[in-house]
């Protein structure tokens, strides 16, 4: 029986001249669907093509490639035949060699470093993968191809690019000369169906109960800061909270790469606009702030603060616009209200320290502190009240927290969210809005 089974496999692998083919090597591979791709090229009317239907078109070009693969009587088998046509199909339609890693759900961030490194995270942990572009001018293509969407352009003149994905994923591309080893691609991915907050309660990252007094806080319109180190989940947390903003406010997003995937019905989205190649014509998030104020929001989202726009969005926060929400990059909440500082003194408006502060304080209610920790996850580590001003000081009141208790056989972070005990000043607020929460949310357990 096994000698039949194995007579079976051979006589498939074996050529018109009774040799045993061997399977061919990627770099054979490679350059037959280089080949093919040309013949498919010089065959196929390109503007002809882009007139049908993506999935017509797609089928139309599929039938060519049988054709061309036939008539270059190659000695593969099937399974090399459909990898041939895949991947060819995926550099007429799609983004080539990232297609697959695009498809897979459980990608966080795609990570090319140059032509033959590529790089993904899975779960919060990275690890290589077996792709490579053909060269650095193929890489080159596929970024033009994924930048040129969005109306950017990367080039000599302007190396350094941010884009975005169809499905709102962020991207990132940097070339020489500033990338001494080719070109650089960061994708970070954002699915078509972002994490909801029973999402992030089923990954522990928070708890009901904090989801409770988040929900509590959003619909009370509380201006919220989403505060974290890179990759630790603050544009999730920023997507997931806005699902308690109620669907008859019209919400105004400002962003320098949109990538927020709100779910209310009436959204307008702004985006920055980078310099032509003269150098003119850029508009800041700042230009946007202040252009949003004249379009009747009930809210106004900014995807992360970063300069001197702050001014403008503390300013509209402390004018009627209250319940925004915005990121920032630092790793504690008293770390995020120095950076605001920073931003404001970027504006040079010559307004003192102690003014400053008061701004800071009169415009942010609730600082959330999220973190990606040592086992990939993410979690939220602390949710921070501003209370006000001592002196010159600005003073927070910390109301939950994360209290790491050790390490797993896994590795993986052990601990557990607790209140602090203290009941925020906002509750005040919350329950003029309705929201009558029970004392022992906030109780401290021992």
């Amino acid at each position: 029986m096994a000698d039949n089974i194995l007579q079976d496999r051979l006589e498939k692998l074996r050529g018109d001249g009774g040799q045993v083919r061997r399977p061919p090597d990627n770099s054979t591979l490679n350059e037959i669907k280089a080949r093919i791709h040309r013949k498919l090229i010089n065959r196929i009317d390109l503007e002809k093509l882009s007139k049908l239907e993506p999935d017509v078109a797609r089928e139309e070009v599929r039938k060519v490639l049988a054709t061309l693969l036939d008539e270059e009587n190659l000695a593969i088998n099937g399974s090399e035949r459909d990898s041939i046509t895949t991947d060819v199909l995926n550099e007429i339609f799609g983004l080539g060699p990232l297609e697959p890693l695009l498809a897979d759900k459980t990608i966080s961030d795609i990570l090319v470093n140059g032509a033959r490194s590529v790089y993904i995270e899975r779960r919060g942990r990275l690890e290589k993968v077996d792709i490579a572009f053909r060269d650095d001018s193929h890489l080159l293509q596929i970024i033009d191809r994924i930048v040129s969407r969005v109306g950017r352009r990367v080039d000599e003149s302007s190396p350094m690019v941010d884009a975005r994905l169809q499905d709102g994923s962020r991207v990132n591309a940097i070339i020489p000369p500033l990338s001494i080893d080719g070109p650089v691609l960061s994708i970070r991915r954002f699915g078509s169906d972002p994490l909801t907050i029973k999402d992030l309660i089923d990954l522990k990252a928070l708890t009901p109960q904090l989801v409770q007094v988040l929900e509590a806080c959003v619909k009370s319109r509380l201006n919220v800061l989403i505060s974290g180190g890179t990759g630790a989940g603050k544009t999730t947390m920023l997507n997931s909270l806005s699902g308690f903003i109620p669907h008859n406010e019209r919400l105004v997003t400002i962003e320098d790469s949109a990538e927020l995937l709100l779910q209310q019905p009436h959204v307008v989205r702004l985006e920055t606009r980078p310099p032509n190649i003269e150098g003119r014509g850029e508009i800041a998030q700042r230009s946007l702030l202040k252009n949003a104020l004249r379009m009747r929001p009930d809210r106004i989202i900014v995807g992360e603060v970063r300069g001197e726009e702050a001014i403008d969005m503390l300013q509209a926060m402390n004018t009627g616009h209250d319940g925004g929400m915005t990121t920032i990059h630092a790793n504690t909440p008293r770390d995020a209200l120095a950076r605001l500082e920073t931003m404001i003194a970027m504006a040079n408006l010559r307004i003192s320290d102690k003014a400053m502060r008061q701004q800071i304080c009169s415009a942010i209610h609730l600082i959330i502190q999220v973190s990606r920790l040592s086992d990939g996850t993410r979690k939220v580590m602390s949710v921070s009240e501003v209370i006000g001003m001592e002196g010159e000081i600005i003073t927070m009141q910390e109301i939950f927290k994360f209290v790491r208790t050790g390490v797993g056989v896994r590795g993986e972070v052990q601990g557990q969210f607790r209140p602090t005990g203290i009941r925020p000043r906002f509750s005040d607020r919350l329950e003029q809005f309705g929201f009558k929460l029970q004392p022992q949310l906030f109780e401290a357990a021992f």
